[in-house]
This record gives structure tokens, sequence and C-alpha cells, in this order.
């Protein structure tokens, strides 16, 4: 029986000729990942166990970017311990003010993951790196403790529903429209506990910052993980930039899915979900009577710079409506950097719209924009359950980078111009 790529990868870190779905295996891992909110959790669980040392201080990575810069005593005190215990144990890859970004946009442009790999971090958004044809997932603080100091984790092999992408995809149209129709089809329960696959003809319209944010939100499907086929267009990313030797999986001719979905990216259309749930989905053109007081442009999933460069091209040369607030937040300092290179800073501050360092910030109602009571937002983010943002009262809108500026200009949501 043929094996999907997710069950090809595990074989491969479980040391198994082939593994079938159902099956419980142990892995070995190629990265271990925590931020500032779950590394204080495993740290404690790691100290508590008696564990002494690491299983490779060159394949764990600690990310501070929740509330980092830190927004409170509290937050202080959590880098303070992750600091303290990444300095202790020599981990190579910590990131903090000044050289962090957001977790999911670092790792990649910073060339940790790659294909073929095996991760787990403890951020249920961690499946982002499916996108380079890894198998990577969310995973508690405990099995993250346990992660750092065997280098192996235990795992249910996921049964597979294949995505079939044919088509081209048109502007103004991105992998955020791209996600969110799926998960409008097949629901937030849609594909719990399974792999999310995706390949055929139409993945030569996606670039790979189209399928980091298509990866990202698996979960929000309910996926274990989410992950594409390997092409130039990923071979081209990695070359050069992955620092380590990778192996590229693809699926065997009788891989065996739960389900086939065919999906023609030429039909997608700007996408906005709705609250409170992702699988909440409408054409943007049929919400352009919500009225808007933030705009949030940024995140895990959106914040990369071909995201800055669809929010500049619309934003330049114009300004916000009145009474909206419009928050930019590139992912990473190199994105801020290049974002300052480009003149996009200029463009978003001279559109009246605020400007941050790189932080997860309002995604998950931390600091850098939260929402007051009834107050509604058109986030670039990934989530919109009831309070993600802020008051319970608030309301969110997920949306693409374009139909997100394009929204902070009118004042309420609109759909994104192709040109």
């Amino acid at each position: 029986m043929g094996m999907t790529m997710t069950q090809k990868i595990l074989a491969a870190h479980a040391g198994l000729p082939s593994v079938s779905a159902g099956q419980l295996i142990r892995a070995k891992l190629d990265l271990v990942l925590g931020n500032d909110i779950t590394s204080p959790v495993a740290i404690n669980e790691f100290e508590k166990h008696g564990f002494t040392s690491v299983f490779d201080t060159a394949k764990i990575a600690l990310v501070m970017d929740h509330f980092v810069p830190n927004k409170d005593i509290k937050a202080a005190q959590q880098t303070k311990q992750c600091r303290a215990f990444a300095k202790s144990f020599r981990i190579q890859n910590y990131f903090d003010v000044g050289e962090m970004g957001i977790e999911h946009a670092l790792l990649p442009e910073k060339g940790l993951v790659g294909p073929g790999d095996c991760i787990i971090g403890a951020d249920s958004h961690t499946c982002t790196y499916g996108a380079l044809n890894g198998f990577s997932t969310g995973v508690g603080s405990t099995d993250m403790a346990a992660g750092m100091a065997t280098g192996e984790a235990w795992f249910k092999v996921p049964s597979a529903i294949r995505f079939e992408l044919v088509g081209k995809l048109n502007k103004p149209c991105s992998g955020k429209d791209v996600i969110l129709s799926i998960i409008g089809q097949i629901g937030v329960d849609g594909a719990l506990y399974q792999s999310m696959e995706f390949g055929g003809p139409g993945l030569s319209s996606l670039s790979i910052d189209d399928r980091l944010c298509i990866a990202n939100m698996a979960i929000e499907a309910g996926a274990k993980n989410g992950i594409f086929e390997y092409d130039e267009i990923t071979e081209a990313y990695c070359k050069g930039r992955v620092r380590h030797p990778f192996k590229a999986y693809a699926p065997d001719p009788d891989a065996v899915y739960d389900k086939v979905i065919t999906i023609d990216l030429s039909a997608i259309v700007p996408t906005v979900a709705c609250p409170h749930l992702p699988e909440n989905t409408k054409p943007a053109s049929e919400l352009t009577d919500v009225v808007c007081d933030q705009v949030v442009i940024g995140s895990c999933t959106n914040g990369r710079i071909s995201d800055m460069e669809t929010a500049a091209g619309i934003l330049r040369g114009k300004h916000i409506a009145p009474g909206v607030r419009c928050i930019v937040i590139p992912a990473t300092q190199a994105v801020y950097l290049e974002c300052l290179k480009r003149g996009y800073l200029e463009t978003f501050i001279e559109a009246g719209c605020a400007v941050s360092t790189p932080t997860c910030g309002p995604c998950l109602g931390g600091y850098m924009g939260i929402l007051a009571e009834n107050e509604v937002a058109v986030a670039t983010t990934n989530r919109n359950f009831v309070g993600r943002m802020g008051h319970i009262t608030s309301k969110i809108y997920l949306a693409s980078p374009a139909t997100a500026a394009a929204s902070a200009l009118a004042g309420h949501i609109v759909c994104p111009s192709a040109e």
C-alpha cells in the first residue's frame, strides 16, 4: 500500500519501511520550537523531570514573539526565564528583541526548516512549514519539553485528504483567499487529525508565501498538518537558504486518501471569514455594508514581504478612511528592513497607518491593537473566535492583505480590484 507525503516522512523518521494511518510511532525530530508563552511551561516541565541536557543545541528554536517587546511584568519574567534557559543550555537559535520575528515567518526565512523535516512546536500554527514539504505540527508544552530532552516525539500517523489544485490563481487573490475558501467548503473540523496534502498543476501559480499562508491555516480546518508537494518553486526558495541537508518527498501513486478534493484556483474570489469561525466565509463583494474600526495587516499568516508589497501598492498615495485605525506589522526584522529600503514604511505612515516592530501582538489579543466593546476589525490574521482580539463583543473579519488594505481606505469591507 502506498504512502502519502506525511506518512513517508514519518516512516523515515521512525526508522520504519512504511507506516499506515492510525499507527502509533516514535519519530526523531529535526527541530523543536517554542515561544515566549509556551516555552516557560516547557522549561518548568523539563526541570521538573530532572533533565540536565538537550538533545541538540542546534535543533531547538526559542522565538520571543507574542508579547515582545515585553508588554508587562509577567511577559518580562517569561522572556527572562527563556533567555536564562537558552544561555544555560547554549541554544543556538534563540531570537529576542532586535533579532526576533514572528516565529512561523522567521524559521523559514532563516533556513531552519526544510523539505522532509519532522518538526514539532508548542504553537498550533507550527503546521506552517509544510509549505516547504516538511511534516510540522503543533504540540503541548509537555511534548516540547520531552522533545528538547530526547529529540523524539510520539505520533499517531494521520490519514489524509488530497487537495488537487488546478487552474491559475488570478489577481488580486492570494493564498489567504484559497485557504479561506477551502475552510469555508470543508468546515473547521473538515480535516480533523488528518493531513491536508496539496498538489496538482495549480501549484505553479502559488508562491512560497501563498503556500506558507495556506499551510499555516491547516489547523483552522482541524488538520494535524498541511503539506505541499516539492517543485521548482520550493527548490528555488530552499536552495542556498536551508542550512541542513534535506530530502524531498512525493506521494506514492497508490497513496490512500480519505477523499480527494479538486480546487479550481481560477474560480477563487476575494474571500472573507465572518465572525466567529474561519468557516463562516463569504465573498468580500457581499460584505460591503460591514463598517470597520480597525484593520490589521501582518501576523504569521500574512506578514511577509509580498504581503507588505500588496498593502503598500493599494495604500500608496492615499489615506485610510476617517475613524479607521490601521496597524501594519512586518513579520520579521528582515521584512521590516526590506520595507524600509523599498519605501513601504513611508507609504504606510503617509497613509495614516501605525507600523510596529515584529510581534504577534494583536492577533491573540495580546497588545498593539486590542479591540474594545462592539468594535469591528478586518485582519489578515488566522482566527476570529469570540474575544480573540479583545472584548467578547468585538468582531473579527479575516481577509487577505489586498482586501484588508482596500477596506482600510474605504472604511468598510470592499472587494479589492485586480489592478
